[in-house]
């Protein structure tokens, strides 16, 4: 292979080399377009969902200790009525007893 041919050979490498990282470049580019209009954006609209969502749990928090703190007092209530029911039983079998 003479001299010629050679430098021939290693134009020809360079100038695909170039024509691979145009290509290179392009979809870099295409890459970063589509991540600053869609990923970014998406990514966004997310977070902000996030946050309204963690609001929203916020305020269900203190909702949700009231539900509770009211299921509580119920259930001493019907305790404490359960215990009244008993003694007017007690009650109305005494004075039947009296009376008898």
């Amino acid at each position: 292979m003479t001299d010629n041919e050679k430098l021939d050979l290693i134009l020809t490498e360079l100038q695909d080399m170039k024509s691979e990282m145009r290509e290179l470049r392009r979809r870099t580019t295409n890459v970063e377009l589509h991540l600053e209009k869609y990923t970014d954006k998406n990514i966004q609209l997310v977070a902000e969902n996030f946050i309204e969502l963690t609001k929203k749990l916020n305020q269900a928090i203190p909702v949700a200790d009231k539900n509770l703190a009211y299921e509580i007092k119920v259930n001493y209530l019907v305790l404490e009525l359960d215990k009244l029911k008993e003694d007017v039983e007690e009650l109305k079998k005494k004075a039947a007893g009296n009376i008898a």
